[in-house]
């Protein structure tokens, strides 16, 4: 005979002061007010338990969620207090942590310590009822390979002590610390779970049988089987798209067992390896799949097939259509892990994220209603800067995604032919004479809110001030190859390494101008890809794409607080004049036209005053340089060449390059940026930037690098030729994309080509695991809005190397890469898009002045 497979559901809820948004112990005051029988204390006074009746159909399950919760609510509320249903609340942290007065607890306090100290965690419990215990024990062996797939659908802890962890789960991370979490391991009945756990509890390790908390479990009570592994969901559908998953589950356990079907269980690394991996990545990265030997697939994927794969059992219990419902639902607005760092991304505020939860936790069935009605057709994956899983944009995007919506698709055509022209009539083009083309602009701005900017800026300059003293050190005393930061071998081989640079004078700033890539991955987080320390590129287009903006589509709506990038100019300019007299002379010392960035060659002299000058306006008098044209001794050379200076001639061949050089070796003339500063941006030098920040600054680093390895290594080497078909691997000496592979978007031909490369020359190539860069919307063909990968390219100016030498420039270039890629180089067809930096009233009031001499 069948099990009836009944339901049931256990929630822990977090007691929340509407007020501060911090979590309140005030759990014996609430649980005074409600019925023993559903409601009960916690470890934790910050906590309630609720326990439903015992329900037969998914949707009495709903109602019972739902009347319980509601009853919570209107007791917490007269506390003034709410309750949140996730596994970890985002503004909790440590000293929030009250212990529930009984001996049992007082027990397990004094006997686990920090284990019950970070305990500030909420799980939902799921029981499905079966006939008897001995096959209870049969199936929670048998649902094990699918326990991972339910984490990632209840995902709701990312943040702990007031930090993102990086994990969709960290609840899930903590609970298994405990001595009786995880696997139950192989046990065959009810007999021998109960001599294990009367063993456990004999072993002093545990005190009970209640502390039994593997992830599946039998009941202790009675015959159901218990699923432990999920964290809280502030959706009640949520909670019943997982119970009408794990119900089926079950039947289907049951009638393999029924049948005499054989289960291979998986070894309990393998199972710990799919539970990990459905902690760190939720719905926005990989799963394991179900099989026996598991493969990492996209998580949409796996849910899909599992809810496939159960459709015979759903369509007996008669949830079929409701469970494949609610599955694509959680699909399209992700887990809560997902829209609270959503949430955060907005203003840097956890307490907007604890108002999010509490709002689900105290919503309808459904989760609150939407906003703005969603994208069509756009195709929303992990890591969207503006739109939501759901198709939705983001509360900062909703004022520029509405008015793109609302253009027709001529509007939209009219604004691109207005774009184009603007372009051609300002000579905004990218490369140099034949090859000089339009620079590929999108018009839906990026926003960069304040509080990423704000630390963007520290670590930027942190890493700055350190590259910096690493390029003075290397052409200097080398203690950093001495004392073994950096490999001697791998300096003199850098082809960015100039033994003319050694000849500049001791304490010569010779990257007074640095610029960075920066990518963020699906989970939000900041990472530097590159460092471009010689001539970094792209501050003049930044300026002139807002400009542009501003005249062709002068009706965007633009946020409050929007910086205006032109106030770049003036922060170059005086990185570039410090410490100069009011006659002190620069030039912008360029090859010409035929030099591919010539138009922000020419602006940036134009708009900071240099003079831009070829190598045939410039000669040696005596001890100075002097600018032929105007007579003016220089002062500052701002070096923007596509060659080394010393090789720099004059049509006459008079070897200006070595003639500045020389004025600069004795002090006369500084250079920015100076020769040989490639050896600081080199590929290979990139992974030990870290280390360089601690050892000249003696600080940790505040800005991740992308992992990479050092093919030159020979453990590394292996690794790489290993997994180049995982990897990125870029040439050390390549520029603007020149080279570069990602590798699970090469062909296999491809892929065999640079593992051969890389084994014949391993000092030329580095290697770098795969960020998946974000995303933004993007107007593809001129009608629609598609996302497309982009980048983001920062500037920070140097005048010394204290922090309070050191500035990040207020403009970025975000880059957009092409359909179907992740480069996002001009030069491999990347386009551009405006980037509009937010700051708070009070910043942008400062510079009021500035931006009202500018629109004068």
């Amino acid at each position: 005979m069948p099990s009836a497979l009944t339901l049931g559901v256990e929630e822990e809820l977090h007691l929340v002061d509407l007020k501060t948004w911090r979590l309140c112990a005030r759990a014996p005051q609430v649980l005074a007010q409600l019925p023993e029988r559903n409601f009960k204390a916690e470890l934790q006074r910050t906590t309630v338990e609720i326990n439903t009746d015992v329900v037969h159909t998914l949707g009495d399950l709903r109602e019972e969620l739902l009347n319980k919760r509601r009853q919570v609510i209107e007791a917490a509320a007269s506390l003034g207090l709410g309750i949140a249903a996730v596994g970890i609340a985002p503004r909790s942290d440590f000293s929030d942590f009250e212990l529930t007065v009984n001996g049992r607890f007082a027990r397990i306090q004094e006997q686990y310590r920090l284990l019950v100290d970070e305990q500030l965690i909420c799980g939902l419990q799921i029981h499905a009822g079966v006939i008897n215990r001995d096959l209870a024990v049969r199936i929670s062996r048998r649902v094990e390979r699918d326990l991972p797939t339910l984490l990632a659908v209840s995902a709701s802890s990312p943040y702990w002590n007031g930090d993102d962890t990086g994990y969709a789960s960290m609840r899930s991370i903590i609970g298994a610390r405990w001595p009786s979490s995880g696997s139950m391991g192989p046990v065959a009945s009810a007999a021998e779970y109960d001599e294990m756990l009367a063993d456990l509890v004999a072993s002093g390790v545990i005190g009970d049988k209640k502390m039994a908390y593997f992830d599946v479990r039998p009941s202790l009570s009675g015959p159901t089987v218990e699923l432990r592994v999920c964290d809280g969901c502030p959706i009640v559908d949520d909670v019943v798209l997982i119970a009408g998953l794990f119900r089926a589950m079950v039947r289907a356990a049951e009638q393999d067992i029924e049948a005499g079907v054989g289960y291979e269980q998986w070894p309990v690394p393998l199972y710990r390896a799919a539970m990990w991996q459905a902690a760190r990545g939720g719905l926005s990265g990989n799963l394991l799949d179900a099989t026996p030997h598991p493969k990492p697939r996209e998580a949409a994927l796996v849910i899909r097939d599992l809810v496939q794969r159960l459709r015979p059992q759903l369509e007996e219990l008669g949830d079929w259509d409701e469970v494949l419902r609610l599955s694509e639902m959680a699909l399209r607005r992700g887990n809560s892990a997902d829209r609270q760092r959503a949430a955060f991304a907005e203003h840097g505020n956890l307490d907007d994220v604890m108002q999010l939860v509490t709002e689900e936790t105290h919503s309808p069935a459904s989760g609150p209603p939407p906003q703005t009605p969603p994208i069509p057709g756009y195709r929303v994956r992990a890591g969207d800067e503006a739109v939501l899983r759901t198709g939705e944009p983001k509360p900062s995007y909703r004022p520029i995604l509405q008015w793109a919506r609302n253009l027709h698709t001529e509007e939209v055509r009219a604004l691109y032919k207005a774009k184009d022209k603007w372009e051609k009539e300002h000579g905004l083009v990218f490369g140099a004479g034949a090859d000089a083309k339009p620079y590929p602009i999108d018009l839906l701005p990026r926003i960069i809110h304040e509080h990423e900017w704000q630390k963007l800026a520290v670590g930027l300059i942190q890493r700055a001030r350190a590259l910096e003293l690493f390029l003075r050190d290397v052409y200097g005393e080398q203690r950093a190859i001495h004392d073994g930061i950096v490999p001697a071998d791998q300096i003199t081989r850098i082809p960015g390494f100039r033994p003319e640079a050694t000849r500049l004078p001791a304490g010569t700033l010779r990257a007074a101008i640095q610029g960075f890539d920066l990518v963020r991955n699906e989970f939000g987080g900041w990472r530097v890809l590159e460092d471009n320390l010689r001539c970094p590129a792209g501050l003049a287009y930044a300026i002139t794409i807002r400009e542009m903006i501003d005249q062709v589509v002068p009706d965007l709506p633009r946020p409050e607080g929007l910086l205006d990038s032109r106030v770049a100019f003036d922060q170059l300019r005086d990185t570039v004049f410090a410490g100069l007299g009011p006659d002190g002379t620069a030039v912008l010392l360029s090859n010409g036209p035929q030099n591919k960035t010539w138009f922000e060659q020419q602006t940036l002299a134009e708009r900071t005053g240099m003079l831009l000058a070829q190598a045939n306006d410039l000669e040696r008098s005596g001890a100075r340089i002097v600018h032929r044209p105007t007579s003016r001794l220089v002062d500052v050379i701002y070096v923007r060449l596509d060659d080394q200076l010393i090789d720099e001639r004059a049509d006459d061949g008079r070897k200006v390059g070595a003639d500045i050089l020389g004025v600069a070796a004795a002090g006369d003339v500084k250079l920015i940026n100076a020769p040989g500063n490639g050896v600081g941006d080199d590929k290979a030098v990139y992974m030990f930037v870290p280390e360089l920040i601690r050892y000249y600054l003696d600080e940790h680093p505040l800005l991740e690098s992308v992992p990479t390895y050092r093919p030159s290594d020979p453990a590394e080497r292996r690794i790489v030729l290993e997994r180049v078909g995982q990897l990125v691997t870029k040439p050390v000496s390549g520029f603007g994309g020149n080279g570069v592979m990602v590798g699970p978007s090469a062909s296999a031909a491809e892929i065999a080509e640079r593992r051969e490369a890389i084994a014949a020359d391993p000092g030329s190539w580095v290697a770098q695991e795969v960020i998946a860069l974000s995303t933004h919307p993007t107007f593809d063909d001129g009608t629609r809005l598609t996302p497309r990968h982009v980048d983001l390219r920062v500037f920070v100016f140097l005048t010394g190397t204290e922090p309070d030498e050191a500035q990040l420039a207020h403009v970025a270039v975000t880059r957009v890469a092409p359909p179907g890629t992740m480069v996002v180089n001009s030069s491999q067809g990347g386009g551009a898009k405006d980037t509009w930096i937010v700051a708070s009233d009070a910043a942008a009031e400062e510079r009021s002045q500035t931006d009202a001499a500018y629109a004068a």
